[in-house]
Parts: C-alpha cells; structure tokens; sequence
C-alpha cells in the first residue's frame, strides 16, 4: 500500500494487484493479537514473501483502552519478546507478572488424609522461571504489535500491506491458491484465517466439520480490589483459580489501580466467575450482594475482596473445528480454530503456538520467486500437512482437558469434589507430575 493511502480508502486493481513472482503470497485475515504477531514474524522469518493483513477494523481505530483480559503463559511472554514488542508493554506498566498459580476447591475432600485441603501451588521459583507468565489487557497487547506492523509496512510497502478497514467477505480456493474476496478478489498462495471472535457469535459446527457444545454456563467478568494490608493475603503476582459448586473461579493480578472510575486504588485482580446458566447465583444480585457472595468462594489466602466493578456476561461453549487446514490452502488458528471454556486460561496461547508451528513449517521449504504456481501449491500444501500434524497433539489435548473440566460441573456434587480433590493432592505430591503439569502450562504440550 503506498503510504499516502488512507487505510479506508478503496483501492483499485491496481493498487492490490500482488507481484506473479512473489516467492509466497500470504493472507492474513484478522488483525487481532494472533492475526499480527504471525504477519510480524512471518515478515522476517519469510524475508521474499508478499504479505498481506485484512481487518475490517479501521487502522486508526483506538483500540488501546479494550481492558479484556488476556492470561499469557510465559512461552506467549517469550514469543512476543523475539516479535520486540515486550519490553514497550513492559515499559508501559500495563501487565502484571504470574509468579504463582494457586489452585483448589471449595467443597471439601472427604478422603482425603492430610489436614488440610488439597491444592495446588506452582511457582516460578520452584521451575526456575523469572514468571509463569504474565496478564494484560487486551488494548495493551494489539496495541503495540499494530504499531510494528505498520511500521514494518512503510518500511517494505512494496512486499508488506494492511489493508484495514476491509472486510473479508469470502474465500474460494482456485488451482492457483485461494481466491480472497475483499471488495476486490486477489488471489493468495496461503491464507490464514485468524479471527474467531467468541462463541456467542461463532455459527455451530457439525460433524465431520467439527464439534459444538454449549455448556451452559456463564462466564461473569469485571475487575476487583483486594484489601492489600499488611498480612492481608493475595500475594503478588499470585493466580487464583477455585472450584466451586456452580463453576470455575478465577482471580488474575492486575497492576495496582482503580476498578470503578474515582474510586480507591490498590491491590486489582481480573475476575472471571462461572456459573450453570440455569442456576445462576450472580445474575439477580446487587453489587453488594455480590461482593458478599465472592468472598465465601475464594481460598482465604485471597484475603478480602473490597469492591467489584460491574460484571459483564458471557455464554461459554466449544466450538473446535476437526481439522486446521482446509481447501488446501486455507489454515484457521486461535479462536478460529477452536473456541474453549476459559478454566484452563489457554485461548491465546494455544494461538501462539499455532503460529510458531506454522512459521517453522513455512520455513522449511524453499521458497523462490517463480511463475510455476502448481509447484508452489505443492509446497504449500506440503507445509500445511506437517503443520497440523505437528499441532494437534497440543491442540486435541488442551481441547479434551478443558472440555472435560467444564462438563464436570454438571457430575453429582460429591463424586466430582472427591474426585477432583484428589487430583489435586496428587498433582501437588508428585513432583515430576507438577513440573510436567507446569511446563504444559508455560510451553504446552510439546
């Protein structure tokens, strides 16, 4: 795109037309944190190829402030520090490091033999680790990988494009590639479709396409202040996750900070609270009520909970299409692969780990400028099928683990606490099991 061409500004032929001797033309569709942080790497890890980000959002569009709120395990930490956008988000003073998770249950565990509770306590000192991981906002993510990406592009217009404010309407594979229908049809030798959304707004799949189910929970977010005293609990940088009758609840450190606007600051933490849609205890509550309720559910090495802000729901299900690739030369990664229950706090990473596999599949072809596109067709495709071999594993697991853990909350109460009470004391013994089950976490499953 040349670079006095506003990004909403309709572009003719000949502005999109892509160069016929491009080493390998590739489409992202979706310019959200995986969508951007596969176009940057891709950019030097593909140094001959023409790329190209669509997003129907417009580039000048302020997306800084979206507080959504997104768990990073430490290999996403990682990841976006080889990108060179970690130390801006650092600097900026909008994440907080996970130095601990803490993981347990409020129903008691009527087998178990120790005196107290089982649970579940991973930290980073213990793996050696500076962090488990880290949390930020989601504006304070894409924020930073956008600015690269458009610094990139007035660097390398001639190889590198965004092409914001220009939604995607359609895909239609051709003998040449996939033929992108963007107002303009342009036609790709790869497409990655990298913009899922949440489930509310995902049509349902059906086999053999792939596998829906609505769990019929929901997930009520927000933000909370803890009582940061002196002997007060909620450590730094600890994670909170409790299971409760109703649901997963989660608790994720926040730097300190202001949950309703002039109110007190201190302590943040980001909630997300599940709960059975049809047996909802947070629905008909007043924010008093609810506050009161929170602090009955937590462990009480949380210590008080002294404010909420106001909680936004969300339906949770699955959605998880069979396979990656498609058409042969269409691959969906993150949410537009698989949409999962929030127990695990896995979404985004699973997503960065799709990248890393692709961009090490795409690299090792060689790709050259060429005319001959059924030649590149079959190095596409050939990359394509070592990239989905090598990520399902990883994938179908953390689909299954979280599928399991949400549907167990619908199991007959005593069975399920004992059960998973168990687990937990096991996880905690055995310490090859917890160094296995803290490294899935940071690195997932390979």
């Amino acid at each position: 795109m040349r670079a006095d061409t506003p990004p909403d500004t309709p572009l003719s032929a000949t502005d999109v037309a892509l160069p016929a001797g491009a080493a390998l033309r590739l489409a992202i569709v979706g310019a959200g944190p995986a969508g951007l942080s596969l176009a940057l790497q891709a950019a030097r890890a593909l140094p001959e190829a023409h790329i190209t980000v669509f997003d129907a959002r417009s580039a000048d569009a302020d997306i800084s402030g979206d507080a959504r709120t997104l768990a990073l395990s430490q290999g996403t930490v990682q990841e976006l520090a080889r990108i060179g956008v970690w130390d801006a988000i650092e600097r900026s003073g909008r994440q907080a490091p996970i130095r601990e998770v803490h993981v347990s249950q409020q129903q008691p565990t009527v087998l178990w033999p120790g005196p107290q509770q089982p649970e579940v306590r991973i930290s980073a000192a213990e793996q050696g680790v500076p962090q488990l991981g880290a949390v930020v906002s989601y504006g304070t993510l894409v924020a930073p990988l956008q600015a690269a990406w458009a610094q990139a592009v007035t660097q390398d217009e001639h190889r590198l494009a965004m092409r914001f404010g220009t939604p995607v309407k359609g895909l239609k594979p051709t003998d040449d590639g996939v033929e992108v229908d963007a107002d303009i049809a342009e036609c790709h030798d790869l497409v990655v479709v990298a913009e899922g959304g949440v489930f509310a707004h995902q049509p349902k799949l059906n086999w053999p396409e792939g596998l829906s189910r609505d769990y019929e929970q929901t997930a009520w977010v927000g933000q909370v202040l803890l009582d940061d005293a002196p002997g007060a609990g909620a450590q730094d940088g600890t994670a909170y996750e409790r299971f409760t009758p109703s649901g997963p609840a989660a608790l994720l450190p926040l730097p300190p900070g202001a949950v309703v606007p002039g109110g007190a600051s201190g302590r943040r933490a980001a909630l997300v609270w599940c709960v059975q849609r049809d047996d909802d205890p947070v629905r008909d509550l007043s924010e008093a009520q609810r506050l009161t309720l929170l602090n009955t559910i937590f462990h009480p090495s949380v210590g008080r909970i002294l404010q909420t802000s106001p909680l936004k729901a969300f339906p949770l299900g699955l959605n998880a299409h069979r396979r990656l690739v498609s058409d042969g030369a269409v691959v969906r990664i993150g949410n537009a692969a698989q949409t999962l229950h929030p127990v695990a706090g896995q979404g985004f990473n699973l997503a960065m780990r799709d990248v890393h596999e692709l961009l090490a599949a795409l690299k090792a072809e060689t790709w050259r400028a060429q005319e001959d596109a059924p030649l590149r067709q079959t190095q596409v495709r050939r990359a394509l099928s070592r990239f989905e071999r090598r990520r399902q594993p990883d994938r179908l697991a953390l689909v299954a683990t979280t599928d399991f853990l949400a549907r167990s909350f619908t199991w007959p109460a005593p069975i399920l606490a004992t059960a998973r009470g168990l687990g937990l004391g096991v996880v905690q013994q055995l310490g090859p099991l917890k160094r296995l089950v803290a490294r899935s976490m940071m690195f997932g499953w390979r």
